[in-house]
């Protein structure tokens, strides 16, 4: 009678303590409170805004969870100290020169630190070391950078909004040229201008690509004048004697200009002295009439009775032997 109170407040303590130990384990295992015990090494961080960030917030490395925060301490008046602690088993990847960075876990979740970066010859992290931190965007940045955005786009239609009225009222350069059926028509007749000038362009350089062609092919005169020596220094020589004959003729036009410019040269006397002029025209008119009265008495001394025979013989010796004309 007496052993059955007993037996039974040992069953009733062994399933508390069973049940408190599942409890702790339950805890331990959801609250990953069994991290608790394992060894870590303390880094440092300097933020210049932790933006939220709290102690307890996990710490993570390549994706994977190694550490989390276990102070926040003002630092230097403005500054933010986070003291770090990552686990020993990741210590040896991680780099002195490595960067620590905010985020958050998922889209709107806890803020968390992230360690990435570093170089492989570089030495690994040990314990009291400050690792460099990189600066980060906020939420308040990035709205402010919206604001921003919104004034410059604001600004922007609005711009675009007057000049969109300035053309539809037929105003500037543009509003004329949509507006102004004219100014389409001279537009159109530059382009058809510039279509023929570019044609006439192709032409020219395809007549450049014959000739070039023809420098090179033999037998031909520009090749004879591109390549034949002789050729060449002949139209050279003939070059230098055109120039001499240019530059005599020259000589030759200045002296007559000079003699004609000079009242005491005949030449001079001819063109400038209106007496001599005329009587240089009567002694001409002299001339034609003493010449045409000179061949009348020849052709009246032909048919006198002295000379008739002569050139009657004379006419005769001069017809061909036979008898033609």
């Amino acid at each position: 009678m007496n052993e059955s109170p007993n037996k039974r407040a040992v069953m009733v303590g062994l399933f508390v303590f069973l049940g408190v130990a599942f409890l702790i384990a339950g805890i331990l295992t959801i609250g990953n409170l069994h991290n608790t015990f394992k060894k870590k090494i303390e880094v440092f961080a300097l933020f210049d805004d932790v933006n939220g960030l709290q102690v307890g917030n996990n710490i993570w490395f390549s994706g994977v969870k190694v550490g989390t925060v276990s102070s926040l301490e003002f630092f230097d008046n403005n500054k933010v100290k986070v003291k770090m602690k990552v686990e020993n088993k990741s210590q040896q990847y991680i780099r002195k020169n490595a960067y620590v960075k905010l985020s958050t876990d998922g889209l709107i979740g806890n803020k968390i630190l992230v360690i990435y970066g570093g170089e492989l010859r570089q030495p690994q992290i040990e314990a009291g070391d400050t690792l460099s931190v990189e600066k980060t965007f906020t939420t308040e940045d990035m709205i402010n950078t919206l604001q921003e955005n919104n004034k410059n786009v604001l600004a922007i239609t609005t711009d675009f909004k007057t000049i969109s009225s300035q053309m539809a009222k037929g105003e500037g350069t543009i509003g004329k040229m949509l507006n102004d059926a004219s100014i389409y028509d001279h537009l159109d007749e530059a382009a058809l201008s510039l279509q023929t000038a570019s044609k006439n362009a192709q032409r020219v350089i395809n007549s450049l690509a014959t000739f070039s062609d023809g420098l090179n092919k033999e037998g031909t005169l520009a090749n004879q004048l591109t390549t034949d020596t002789i050729v060449f220094n002949s139209m050279k020589a003939s070059a230098l004697q055109l120039q001499n004959l240019v530059d005599t003729a020259a000589v030759f036009v200045g002296n007559l200009n000079s003699a004609s410019a000079n009242e005491q040269t005949p030449l001079g006397v001819l063109l400038h002295n209106e007496e001599a002029g005329t009587q240089l025209k009567k002694t001409i008119e002299n001339l034609e009439s003493g010449s045409k009265s000179l061949d009348e008495n020849l052709k009246a001394l032909q048919h006198s009775f002295l000379l008739r025979n002569y050139f009657k013989k004379k006419a005769e010796n001069t017809q061909p032997k036979d008898g033609k004309k």
